[in-house]
């Protein structure tokens, strides 16, 4: 007895039975239809909004690429440019420097000139000083002498009259 009971449950629990496999395949689609509803459609959603967040990033590093392409080579334009105009202001700065050393010059050798001016009417009054002073000392030797050999003495007029002759006579014999 056993033994068929065992076959009973093994042919029921082996044995195609239809209204049992429609209700699994009903089972099955209802899942199916409320798996799709719950989870395919919101991952399937996420995944497309994903997908777009990807294309997006794609996108702009393509952008950010395309923009850093143009920024070197507009740097590179003005690296180039940046040697001429080096070149350009060191250029000026050596014009600039020889207009100012010639400037320096001029203004030097000006100076030196009025220094030279000056000296030369410091020289000039001095040499006047100095005649001077030898005709007055002579002035005076000659009055002594005149008045040792007039032995008396002489008015300021006759003095001066005196002096003035004896100058002339003096400038007369150089």
């Amino acid at each position: 007895m056993n033994w068929q009971l065992f076959e009973a449950n093994f042919e029921s629990f082996v044995g195609v039975n239809l209204w049992t496999m429609l209700f699994a395949w009903a089972n099955l689609l209802i899942v199916y239809l409320f798996l799709r509803k719950l989870l395919f459609n919101p991952v399937k959603k996420m995944i497309d909004t994903r997908q777009g967040e990807i294309d997006g990033l794609y996108q702009d590093a393509q952008e950010s690429k395309d923009k850093a392409n143009e920024l070197l080579s507009e740097y590179e334009e003005k690296i180039s440019h940046a040697g001429e105009e080096c070149e350009e202001l060191l250029r000026t700065a050596q014009r600039k420097a020889q207009l100012r050393e010639e400037e320096i010059i001029k203004d030097a050798n000006a100076q030196a000139a009025r220094v030279v001016k000056r000296a030369q009417e410091e020289v000039e009054l001095e040499k006047k000083r100095a005649i001077n002073e030898v005709k007055n000392e002579v002035s005076q030797m000659a009055l002594d002498i005149a008045g040792a050999v007039i032995e008396r003495d002489i008015k300021p007029a006759d003095h001066e009259a005196f002096i003035d002759d004896f100058i002339k006579n003096i400038g007369d014999g150089q």
